[in-house]
């Protein structure tokens, strides 16, 4: 059972927030969060690389040389992927590098990269974060007074505020997501995550659903 302290805006600790890192995820599998991390990252891939072969780059084909006599090993044309200017022997093709791994594995990924920030005391926990207006300044004062300015950091709330979101999304290293947004590779890329307790109390319903 972990114990978190709570706190406000203005960093003073308002509670205590108790959480149990198994009930998120009764193991952590390294070897799944491997997986499906880098499916994410493969997902992202664009996949728009593309190289010439043989038959598209400039030049003759015409025989370099005659084949016998010369003392030199045999050459075609100079378009040939062993020569200067030639095409590439495995030419490159656009490609879709995307793939999905089962629905349930992804989702206990996902659980378990929340488990492992809590065991490794990554988890900042701010009793609410709701504002009436975008304020870029508002949310960067409140990380700063949270020590966590500089740090790459998850800004995690219950579900999407738009509010929050566009006052973060110009903070360097800063990123927000709702609970059911969260993935595996969002959870583990940064350094801390900012929860709220709204948040934290929905992460708990949906690992117990």
């Amino acid at each position: 059972m972990a114990t978190l302290p709570v706190f406000n805006r203005s960093g003073a600790e308002v509670g205590k927030y108790e959480i149990d890192p198994a009930e998120i995820a009764p193991k952590i599998s390294q070897q799944l969060l491997h997986d499906v991390v880098v499916m994410y990252q493969a997902n992202l891939r664009q996949g728009t690389h593309r190289t010439k072969g043989r038959g598209e780059v400039a030049g003759s084909t015409k025989k370099m040389y005659r084949q016998k006599g010369t003392g030199n090993a045999r050459a075609g044309s100079r378009r040939s992927g062993v020569r200067r200017g030639g095409g590439h022997i495995f030419a490159l093709r656009p490609r879709d590098y995307s793939y999905r791994l089962p629905r349930k594995a992804v989702q206990a990924a996902t659980r378990m990269a929340i488990a492992h920030k809590l065991n490794q005391n990554s988890v900042v926990v701010i009793d609410e974060l709701s504002m009436a207006a975008p304020k870029t300044k508002e949310v960067a004062t409140i990380l700063k007074t949270l020590g966590l300015a500089g740090a790459s950091t998850l800004v995690t709330t219950a579900g999407l505020d738009v509010n929050v979101y566009k006052s973060a999304r110009n903070i360097d290293k800063v990123t927000v997501s709702p609970v059911a947004d969260l993935n595996a590779l969002s959870v583990l890329m940064p350094r801390k995550m900012l929860v709220t307790k709204a948040a934290l109390d929905a992460i708990k319903t949906r690992a117990k659903g």
